[in-house]
């Protein structure tokens, strides 16, 4: 949409058009882009249908292919490096993360909608909160926060919104165990609930790949 193009050809980093129009903006634009687009007359992008996190820590890194039929029923890589087959105790958790935000909008009057992307890293996980803007982006926020450990400047209310108080971690990123890092059990000598240490063995989950006959 040459509109588009026009409005923010000095603000994007990368302008994308593929089954939506996708732009790449800097954390330090983002309130900018996002609030133009709701607020221009020829686009009103005024509903913020979702907010959500990405981790890109193995993008394009991929060991699955479910293409082809193998007696065994799956295809997995010789080598396997994913991360379901890490070994938890040795592995750096506090390795650098590639995380990205994604924001969708929908414009009802123009029927469109459009997504915008601002890449962080770990260097600094921090975006600026957009709850002003869109009133929907509360709980987004929060989700973000808690399943992938983004942190949102201005957000009044930033904490926990899926998992329990006292959650260790953030169990969307890619380097968190599928074990978990804690489990919940009853200690009879203090007679309450405790926290302690997991106590499974790291394992690889193995999704049902359903193909179709030829």
């Amino acid at each position: 949409m040459n509109k588009i193009r026009e409005l923010f050809q000095e603000l994007v980093i990368d302008y994308v058009e593929s089954d939506m129009i996708t732009l790449t903006v800097d954390k330090l634009n983002l309130r900018k882009v996002l609030k133009t687009l709701k607020e221009t007359k020829d686009l009103q992008f005024n509903q913020l249908i979702d907010l959500c996190a990405v981790d890109l820590i193995e993008y394009g890194q991929s060991e699955w292919e479910t293409k082809e039929t193998t007696s065994k029923g799956y295809n997995r890589g010789i080598n396997p490096q994913s991360h379901s087959r890490i070994d938890f105790v040795t592995e750096d958790v506090n390795q650098e993360y590639k995380l990205c935000v994604v924001y969708h909008l929908l414009s009802i009057k123009h029927n469109m909608r459009i997504r915008v992307k601002c890449n962080l890293s770990n260097e600094s996980l921090i975006v600026p909160s957009v709850t002003d803007i869109f009133a929907s982006a509360d709980w987004y926020e929060r989700e973000a926060y808690d399943l992938f450990g983004v942190l949102f400047e201005g957000h009044q209310d930033l904490r926990r919104i899926l998992t329990d108080y006292g959650f260790i971690g953030h169990p969307f990123r890619k380097k968190f165990p599928l074990i978990g890092n804690t489990q919940v059990t009853y200690d009879p000598e203090q007679k309450k609930v405790v926290n302690v240490p997991v106590d499974i063995s790291p394992r690889t989950l193995v999704p049902k790949v359903i193909r179709k006959r030829k």
